[in-house]
């Protein structure tokens, strides 16, 4: 395409791709005849050849000529004043093809030079607003394009405001407001950068600024966090500009067409009387709600719902949109779809659908899947919540309220006086479960996204924060550090589980609501769900609230959590520590006892559906105290301490997670493989004899090579043919088992892709640790995003595909399944929609998974466009 500007009669029918957003939102008002002002697009193909190869040629001749084309429909010539008429005078902006608010420059009243000041002063007889527009200008200017920083200019205001002893910009004379304007002209020309008076040169260097500002770090860093591609570039658009600055009967304002925080149908926003558009956003002044226009301009509300009304059915979604009012008259300067919670998504979405406004099947495909387990939890109260003291990472949703506790005896105490609790520490471990499960939240110096305080804490539904590398935890002393910031044992915390912020003190939290709405949503889904989708539980609890979500079974039982009580631990330990085959008998029927009753009461929660009950998998010396508690309690003459310490010593490992654990731990311990096979088939015999119809499957973790299958499935033939036989699989989460899957698929009933040892080994990274650096890492773009977080395509999902298609080579009758914790997360559901049989995700992430699960569907099926 050789155009590359368009006036907005011009740009009608063109897509949003090229135009931008907001030169789209604006050729699509000026059509249906909302009130615009003029205004020309430049493309993103402009912009993306500019950055490109530095320049576009014959652009600077399509923009001259587009400008006086600009100039004949508003009757003023660009940075020039005529008697009575000012001059035309413009905003530049930019706007990507995807909303990015506030990543890019923007720059006001553009085309004015000491001359047109005064032609501006003499036309409106308003001295003061065109010395305000000139100092606006030239600070604008002087920051996006000639590189300056936006606090020289702040400085010089505020001492102004200072010795003039006024409080704000307002207050300031015209006289004031021409002495800074030449205080910012004379600091330009000192530096080198010498602000141009020729429109023309304002005009260009104002376009390959906005141009450039594509890869400012800011908008570079908003991308790489919502997905958005490098490559899009954007759009300018050069409006004329309209002032809301001119007196009480002008302003500018944003609006919704529907409150983004709740969803409620209804005009929604903030007007600011006498100013312009930046004072809104700036803050330096405290707008009014809309509403106060019905008490004292009646007529510009009736017409703003107007205008709220008619954008939503032209766009079909709810609008953000700004407007300026110049001496009575309402402009519309922008629209674009609006942000909003996921509370409001579903409330828009759905009442949307039944307006009909949009299809059910829109309305599944609007709602971001990841925002779903926030959903029926309660949120901090952001218009009531301080400044945080820390940030982490959000591992569990939801926020919490309780005082701050170190230890599991602390959190018991406390909760002995009904004080809800937050439990601090620098990392979780099994022993700390007491703990996790009496207190409301749970917040951890170290650890990721997938550590052990992350996982448990979502199984048990508690909003928790990990990683928050800057506190500083003294479990002993009962206190903890945050740069100069101290709180102690009792003190009021607030977590944000689904920000990772942390405040100190009680922050007023808000209720979720819309349960009912959710539900409807995703009954709309359901249909074009193929995948299946089960949960991660290991408790009873666990599993009747995963199967209240809408899991179909349990696609990962880890029974290791089983043991993490206070009652059953030492039982553990004394499996540990057995010298003998009559103590290992001992501690193992005990355990056998604790764990066909849980098996029991899960089998009996998800009656009917599958379970697939993994066996031991962690190091044992994880049921061990730390070494320097048992040494010092060795010191104090304790003798099981003295016992334990050996114990662990002898167990210990340099790096445990790669050491003695899962089938390995099974296949030289095979009595504790018996134990647990044992428990879960006699649980299932029992509730079998009882009228239930239980469907229990085993898995082996960690297998690197088919004889390690062989031998553990010779193990569980022995039982098999006791009981009855069961499905026997396998996961798959070292790369060599993936490279292997012809070979183990025949030997199993199916395959469950461990996805966080999966990402762990193929990247060489350990999650506990990963938060240290990964941060970092897509920070600067090393990568795109956390794989803990999100499931890799690249790298590990080639393991993947592959493992897939050549264990169905081998075994036509392979099931396969995906229960680490990507498997709770959208856009790795959406991988592996057509790959798998089911995901598992954590019970919360049940919801995330079944409407993920549903936009993948209506995608492959081309239901809903995109």
């Amino acid at each position: 395409m050789n155009t590359r500007v368009f006036l907005l009669s011009e740009a009608w029918g063109l897509s949003r791709d090229l135009l931008g957003g907001k030169g789209y939102g604006l050729a699509e008002m000026a059509q249906a005849g909302l009130p615009v002002p003029p205004a020309l697009i430049i493309t993103t193909e402009a912009c993306r050849r500019f950055l490109r190869e530095g320049t576009v040629p014959g652009l600077w001749e399509e923009v001259q000529a587009k400008l006086a084309a600009l100039e004949g429909l508003t009757g003023k010539r660009f940075g020039h004043g005529e008697g009575v008429t000012p001059p035309l005078l413009v905003s530049v902006r930019s706007g990507a093809p995807v909303s990015m608010p506030g990543m890019m420059d923007t720059i006001l009243n553009l085309g004015l030079n000491l001359e047109g000041v005064q032609a501006l002063a003499r036309a409106t007889g308003n001295p003061r607003f065109a010395w305000d527009a000139f100092r606006r200008l030239l600070a604008m200017y002087g920051e996006v394009v000639l590189g300056e920083k936006a606090e020289v200019f702040e400085e010089k205001l505020s001492a102004l405001k200072e010795r003039r002893g006024v409080a704000s910009d307002a207050e300031l004379s015209p006289e004031d407001l021409e002495e800074l304007s030449f205080q910012y002209l004379r600091h330009l020309e000192a530096r080198g950068t010498p602000f141009p008076m020729d429109p023309w040169d304002q005009l260009q260097g104002a376009i390959m600024a906005v141009f450039r500002s594509w890869q400012n770090p800011r908008a570079r860093t908003y991308r790489r966090i919502y997905g958005i591609p490098e490559d899009l570039g954007t759009a300018v658009v050069v409006q004329a500009m309209v002032f809301g600055n001119l007196g009480e009967d002008s302003g500018t304002g944003v609006g919704f067409t529907r409150n983004p925080a709740t969803g409620e149908k209804g005009l929604y926003g903030e007007y600011l009387r006498n100013a312009q558009g930046e004072d809104v956003v700036a803050g330096i002044r405290t707008p009014e709600p809309l509403e106060r226009l019905k008490e004292y301009a009646p007529e510009l509300y009736r017409e703003l719902e107007g205008v709220a009304l008619l954008l939503e059915r032209h766009f079909r979604d709810m609008q953000d949109f700004e407007f300026t009012v110049e001496r009575g008259k309402l402009y519309l300067l922008q629209t674009r779809a609006g942000k909003r919670t996921a509370q409001a998504a579903v409330k828009i979405a759905v009442e949307m659908a039944k307006e009909g406004i949009i299809t059910k099947e829109e309305a599944v495909a609007r709602v971001e899947a990841n925002a779903l387990p926030g959903l029926l939890r309660p949120a901090v109260d952001r218009d009531r919540a301080p400044e945080p003291i820390l940030k982490g990472l959000p591992a569990s949703p939801g926020a919490a309220v309780g005082h701050a506790v170190f230890s599991n005896e602390a959190a018991e105490r406390f909760n002995a006086q009904g004080l809800p609790t937050i439990l601090v520490r620098p990392e979780t471990t099994p022993e700390d479960i007491t703990g996790m499960y009496l207190s409301r939240g749970i917040l951890t110096a170290r650890g990721g996204l997938t550590s052990h305080a992350a996982v448990v804490a979502r199984g048990l539904g508690v909003p928790a924060v990990v990683g928050a590398e800057a506190l500083r935890v003294y479990p002993e002393e009962g206190r903890a550090q945050v740069g100069g910031l101290e709180f102690n044992e009792g003190e009021v915390l607030t977590i944000d589980g689904s920000t990772g912020e942390v405040y100190l003190g009680a922050v007023a939290l808000v209720e979720s609501a819309g349960e009912a709405l959710l539900q409807e949503l995703l009954a709309w889904a359901e249909p074009h769900r193929r995948l299946g989708v089960r949960a991660n539980a290991d408790t009873p609890e666990d599993a009747q609230r995963a199967r209240a979500f809408g899991a179909e079974g349990i696609g990962l039982c880890r029974t290791e959590h089983m043991f993490f009580h206070e009652e059953r631990i030492p039982w553990v330990r004394r499996l540990i520590l057995a010298r003998t085959p009559e103590e290992e008998a001992e501690a193992l029927e005990r355990l056998f006892a604790f764990q066909k009753t849980d098996f029991k009461e899960i089998l009996k929660a998800m009656d009917g559906l599958p379970v697939t009950v993994r066996l031991l998998d962690p190091p044992l010396h994880e049921f061990l105290p730390p070494l320097p508690d048992l040494e010092e309690k060795a010191r104090a003459g304790d003798e099981e301490a003295q016992a334990l310490l050996e114990r662990a010593k002898a167990l210990h490992e340099q790096n445990p997670m790669l050491g003695f654990r899962g089938v390995r731990l099974l296949l030289l311990r095979p009595a504790i493989f018996r134990m647990q096979l044992r428990a879960l088939l006699e649980a299932a015999k029992e509730l079998k004899e009882e009228g239930f119809d239980p469907r229990p499957e085993v898995m082996v973790p960690l297998v690197a090579d088919p004889k390690e299958v062989e031998r553990a499935k010779a193990l569980a033939e022995e039982l098999f043919q006791e009981y009855g036989p069961i499905p026997f699989g396998t996961m798959i989460e070292t790369p060599r088992a993936a490279l292997l899957a012809a070979e183990i698929a025949p030997l199993v009933d199916f395959f469950s892709f461990g996805t966080n040892d999966l990402t762990q080994m193929a990247f060489g990274l350990s999650r506990d640790d990963a938060g240290k650096f990964l941060p970092r890492y897509v920070e600067e773009g090393l990568f795109p995003f956390d794989p803990t977080e999100r499931l890799d395509e690249k790298g590990v999902g080639r393991l993947l595909r592959l493992a897939v298609e050549e264990g169905r080579r081998a075994n036509p009758r392979l099931k396969l399944g995906l229960c680490g914790e990507h498997g709770g997360e959208a856009r790795s559901v959406q991988f592996v929609a057509d790959l798998l049989d089911y995901t598992s995700a954590s019970p919360f992430r049940v919801l995330t998974a079944r409407l993920a699960a549903a936009q993948a569907g209506m995608r492959a099926s081309r239901t809903v466009p995109g």
